[in-house]
């Protein structure tokens, strides 16, 4: 059996400095957004932090919670992180053939590592074509219509928490949203950054720009964006922006194909 994990349970034990790495987790044991499962619901000895596409496992390699899914959860993509090798095994011998593994890379949070200066003046190369805005109500559900944006809030459960506790910047053209920035999810504290541009827009740097508008408007707020970078182009776009590396971990995707 598998159950639902609340707050000061014994989860927050298993994964132990992770919560402090990865805001996930931490979003997930805070009961933020996201939610946690185990083995037991009280002082379990495996654990997931499930939040949008993320799962991160620990705690002793557990099988069933592995292939765990929440009712009423449909992945089309998942990201599945071990916390050790042994996890990484199970997940192997679990989905042969159905998960590539792949590298991703943890940055370091330094609270007075960005040179506003230089971020204010990215945010005015923005070409007089485009237009920048704050990620508002109608543009926070018009987001959840495009697969290649419905990230910038779709861990939200509506615009009221979404205007609480996350934010967002996006680039337009023409009255249509081209780029922008915004948060994957919230935790205490600050965002997780989620960045992306439609593929006709893209290698124009309107990426590194709204990025840019996004950590500012953080920093207002006394917020950390927090980022996690997917691969090396992310990973240069964070060091671009004055992030340090951390270190790399591994990570497994897995699309699901198995849907009934």
């Amino acid at each position: 059996m598998i159950y639902e994990i609340k707050k000061g349970a014994g989860a927050e034990e298993l994964f132990g400095s992770w919560k402090e790495e990865e805001t996930i987790i931490s979003s997930c044991l805070h009961q933020i957004m996201g939610r946690v499962f185990g083995d037991r619901e009280e002082a379990p000895s495996s654990a997931a932090a499930m939040l949008g596409d993320f799962t991160f496992l620990a705690g002793r390699p557990d099988r069933e919670l592995a292939v765990f899914q929440p009712h009423g959860k449909e992945w089309e993509y998942r990201l599945i992180i071990p916390q050790n090798e042994e996890w990484s095994r199970l997940i192997q011998d679990i989905f042969p053939g159905e998960t590539r593994k792949i590298t991703r890379y943890r940055l370091k949070k330094e609270p007075d590592v960005f040179n506003r200066e230089r971020l204010e003046e990215t945010v005015r190369t923005l070409p007089k074509e485009y237009e920048m805005q704050k990620l508002d109500e109608a543009w926070f559900h018009r987001c959840r219509n495009h697969s290649w944006c419905r990230d910038f809030v779709s861990n939200y459960q509506n615009y009221e928490q979404y205007q609480r506790i996350g934010l967002g910047i996006i680039i337009l053209r023409k009255g249509e949203i081209v780029a922008g920035a915004s948060s994957y999810s919230s935790y205490p504290g600050g965002i997780e950054i989620e960045i992306d541009t439609r593929e006709d827009y893209r290698r124009k740097g309107l990426a590194y720009i709204s990025a840019s508008a996004l950590i500012l408007a953080c920093l207002e707020k006394g917020w950390y964006p927090s980022w996690d970078a997917h691969n090396k182009a992310s990973l240069a776009l964070a060091e671009k922006l004055g992030y340090h590396l951390d270190q790399e971990y591994t990570a497994y995707e897995k699309i699901v194909l198995d849907r009934h």
